[in-house]
């Protein structure tokens, strides 16, 4: 039982899938899910999920590797019940040095490998009338960041993906929500230049960098039954950096 839980409200264990699951954010959510009494299975390029997760290869521009991989989780776990859709790639330069390639590759990754997870799980999330999609999305995508033109549309675009879904699978039991991460501290972020991570420091009202676990926290809480009239949601975890936006 996930001592979170409101008194009263049963906690139902479900099927879990969490793409990008092999480091950083998606590492740490599936974790939180483990830890909460959840069925568990990651996808991953390379490398493994944590203990007690269900590791599956699948590339977010390939439609046939997605399509194994949850044919496997399927077959092993059961029919997806909550989607985390977090893997995600960049290609940070300034617009007049992005290369067309740079932009669609970001794009393609972020985006349309979301379009591919989500829609591969939707039938199963249909046949049940119950699904929690959770998007991971960021600060920047409203913010904006110099030099992520093509990572910011990419995570832009996340929300009006989950708030055309919630109107056309809301009727059936399923939500759709976007978590916006501000600046965590990952192995994604550690790349940035010091005078960006600096620059991003001084205009965070918490006066910190995130944490993994935060976002984990987030991402549980809507998997669960309590988040079940939350949908179209934007829940920004950024100790303030992009409110207002």
């Amino acid at each position: 039982m996930n001592a979170s839980i409101t008194p009263g409200t049963e906690f139902t264990a479900r099927t879990v899938l969490i793409t990008g699951g092999n480091r950083g954010i998606g590492y740490a959510i599936a974790e939180r899910m483990i830890a909460d009494g959840h069925r568990v299975a990651v996808t991953s390029r390379s490398g493994e999920g944590p203990a007690g997760a269900l590791t599956v290869r699948a590339e977010m521009t390939d439609s046939a590797s997605i399509d194994r991989a949850f044919s496997e989780v399927e077959e092993q776990l059961g029919a997806v019940e909550v989607l985390v859709a977090n893997a995600g790639i960049t290609r940070d330069t300034l617009l007049l040095r992005m290369s067309e390639e740079d932009f669609t590759e970001v794009i393609d990754t972020n985006l349309t490998g979301t379009f591919r997870v989500v829609k591969r799980a939707s039938k199963g999330l249909l046949k049940q009338r119950f699904g929690r999609v959770i998007l991971i999305s960021s600060v920047v995508g409203l913010y904006g960041s110099a030099g992520q033109i093509n990572y910011s549309s990419s995570k832009a675009a996340l929300v009006g993906f989950a708030r055309s879904l919630t109107r056309e699978l809301g009727s059936r039991g399923i939500t759709a929500n976007v978590i916006a991460p501000g600046f965590i501290d990952t192995d994604m972020t550690a790349v940035l230049p010091e005078a960006q991570q600096q620059q991003y420091l001084a205009s965070i009202p918490a006066a910190r960098f995130g944490q993994v676990a935060e976002i984990a926290g987030v991402a549980s809480f809507l998997a669960g039954e309590d988040a079940g009239y939350i949908s179209g949601a934007v829940i920004p975890v950024d100790g303030g950096l992009g409110m207002g936006h």
